[in-house]
């Protein structure tokens, strides 16, 4: 399981109902629904992935979450799931709405861009930053919104959202006790637990 989805799982209670949003190939849900016991559904778009999900025996339903979430009732889930997806979104205010309509609490995984590194890229050079954790270019990046953990921050003050839980770590998603003395220039990667 990808490093990141390692921490989320212990976030995530035994027998509880999980909704993953950009769900991938299901390496989550296929761990919580057999170690866990969860009920867990997967959103995901890339047809691929889907396959993967469906040879896993995860439940998975294709659709764009930038479409909106409206078909979802209330409250549906103890937990919905996003990660490394949130700045590829359109409008991730609204999801983030979203995903606190239909769950209890909500994970929230995404890069720092102003992570030192980026900072000095942009600042040296003179151009958008590529690194092996920023891989693309800034014409090919998914990436469509570039945000700190700051910024996300201020957005759950301004949307009356409660921070349960944050860790920051570096690109390996490896805890270093120097990255929480200045966590949004130091560290790489946020993992935040939010309810209202």
């Amino acid at each position: 399981m990808r490093a990141d989805l390692d921490l989320v799982k212990d976030w995530i209670a035994p027998g509880s109902r999980v909704l993953d949003l950009g769900c991938g190939e299901g390496e989550l849900l296929n761990y919580l629904v057999n170690e866990k016991q969860v009920r867990g559904y997967g959103i995901e778009i890339h047809p691929e992935n889907i396959l993967s999900c469906i040879e896993k025996g995860v439940n998975v339903i294709e659709k764009d979450i930038d479409q909106g979430l409206m078909s979802i009732r209330n409250n549906s889930f103890d937990t919905v799931v996003m990660s490394h997806a949130l700045q590829t979104m359109h409008r991730p205010d609204l999801i983030v709405d979203e995903m606190l309509r239909i769950g209890k609490e909500c994970i929230v995984t995404f890069p720092n861009f102003a992570h030192w590194r980026v900072r000095s890229y942009l600042f040296l050079r003179g151009k958008m930053p590529v690194s092996k954790f920023l891989s693309y270019t800034w014409y090919n990046t998914p990436n469509i919104h570039f945000f700190t953990f700051k910024d996300f921050e201020e957005l759950c003050v301004e949307r009356n959202i409660h921070i349960l839980d944050r860790t920051v770590v570096d690109h390996e998603h490896r805890h270093r006790w120097w990255i929480h003395l200045w966590p949004n220039m130091l560290g790489e990667i946020a993992i935040y637990r939010i309810t209202r």
